[in-house]
């Protein structure tokens, strides 16, 4: 077990005191109102941590503290996790971003897309073209999520029993085989749609690698990196440090919520929102991303291979909100491209909240965040553990974070 701690002062980094603790005092004021459990927020530049904060409780029944070593589910952070896989094969020459999907899952073969009408009066035409890996990569495959309640074919992912991306019971290779027989939502290439497609990326892994999705990610990425306290489960002699899951209620307080299930093996292991990290481990992947893929003299892919991951993949420039479906043209997604499981700053001046171009990271839906921005040579990553409703703290957090950069 690794554990984050600050390594040098803010101003030897180039960082403003005064501004940290104007980002501390924020946080802290929403744990004191109820709205947060508790959290870390961790600054580094150049690999050293030159902020690193705890705050608040990881468990608040249990009265037990937010730690440095506290395990958090990442969910949607697991994405870029699962990239590097997907690279790492193409590194190896054993899968090609241009491969059409059904190469490696033959369910894929002879995709059809939705034309009108809805329930059991869907009508579909064939795509203009096959699902590409890449596609997957940019949630520009087809895809969609059950639970947008915004378009035909979410509704028919709920019917399948999708509405929470796994259909009970089921483990990746046969949730993948209901994705399969879902009509996709625009042709491949066409419409950026967050989507299951990670969980699909996923099952390509293990196809591809013949091993389950777990035993490539340790063998290939966490062994590696040192990531000792990341996976899918977590050991018993973890579950002490394991931060309790919480939703935001109708009055902007919080409460106890189940969550996937990571006291054991699970039966599906989800490459888009699987993984349980620690503080120390997440800032490793980072540095990885930040390094061009090494890390302590280990590389793990090399620099070619990974700069597409965090460069912008959308066509001709397009941002995630002229690019997007309906549901994602929202300001929000302004100045913002995709990479390969991040999205990447395009154009400053149109995002919500300060940044710099360039700058590529992304969130899980449990209020974790994460961004490397490669002009100032800084790593930020925020973990608590609450399900929102209607908070929302990360715009805040960009703009916090912006005001201490100084150099």
């Amino acid at each position: 077990m690794g554990l984050l701690r600050q390594d040098v002062e803010p101003a030897e980094a180039g960082l403003d005191a005064e501004a940290l603790d104007r980002l501390d005092r924020h946080f802290a004021e929403h744990v004191d109102a109820g709205r947060l459990p508790g959290c870390l927020v961790a600054v580094a530049r150049g690999g050293r941590v030159a902020h690193l904060t705890t705050y608040g409780l990881r468990d608040v029944a249990a009265g037990l503290p937010v730690e440095p070593d506290t395990l958090w589910r990442i969910y949607s952070m697991t994405k870029p996790v699962t990239a590097v896989a997907v690279l790492l094969l193409v590194q190896d020459g054993r899968l090609s971003l241009d491969d059409p999907l059904e190469r490696h899952l033959p369910a894929f073969a002879d995709p059809r897309v939705y034309a009108e009408g809805s329930g059991a009066g869907v009508r579909t035409r064939p795509a203009a073209g096959p699902i590409l890996v890449r596609h997957l990569l940019t949630h520009t495959a087809g895809l969609t999520f059950g639970f947008y309640h915004r378009h035909p074919v979410d509704a028919l992912y709920r019917e399948a029993g999708l509405e929470y991306s796994v259909p009970p019971g089921k483990d990746l290779a046969e949730t993948v085989e209901v994705y399969a027989r879902m009509p996709l939502q625009a042709d491949p290439g066409t419409q950026w749609n967050y989507s299951v497609a990670s969980n699909v990326l996923g099952r390509v892994v293990e196809v591809v690698s013949g091993q389950p999705l777990d035993a490539f990610f340790a063998e290939r990425i966490l062994g590696p990196l040192g990531m000792t306290d990341t996976g899918f489960h977590i050991t018993p002699g973890q579950a002490d440090r394991l931060a309790e899951l919480y939703g935001e209620t109708d009055e902007g307080g919080i409460e106890p919520v189940p969550g996937l299930p990571v006291r054991g093996r699970p039966r599906f292991l989800s490459g888009s929102g699987g993984l349980v990290s620690s503080a120390y481990d997440f800032h490793r992947f980072m540095e990885m991303l930040r390094r061009g893929g090494e890390l302590d003299g280990v590389r793990l892919l090399a620099p070619e291979t990974l700069a597409p991951m965090t460069r912008n993949q959308l066509p001709a420039g397009a941002t995630i909100r002229s690019f997007g479906a309906p549901v994602h043209r929202e300001p929000a997604m302004d100045g913002l491209g995709f990479g390969f499981n991040v999205s990447v700053v395009t154009d400053p001046a149109r995002t919500l909240a300060p940044s710099h171009p360039g700058t590529y990271g992304w969130t899980g839906v449990a209020t974790t965040a994460f961004w490397v921005d490669p002009a100032h040579d800084l790593t930020v990553q925020f973990m608590s553990q609450v399900r929102p409703k209607r908070l929302k703290v990360f715009p805040e957090l960009r703009r916090l974070v912006h005001e201490a950069v100084r150099n």
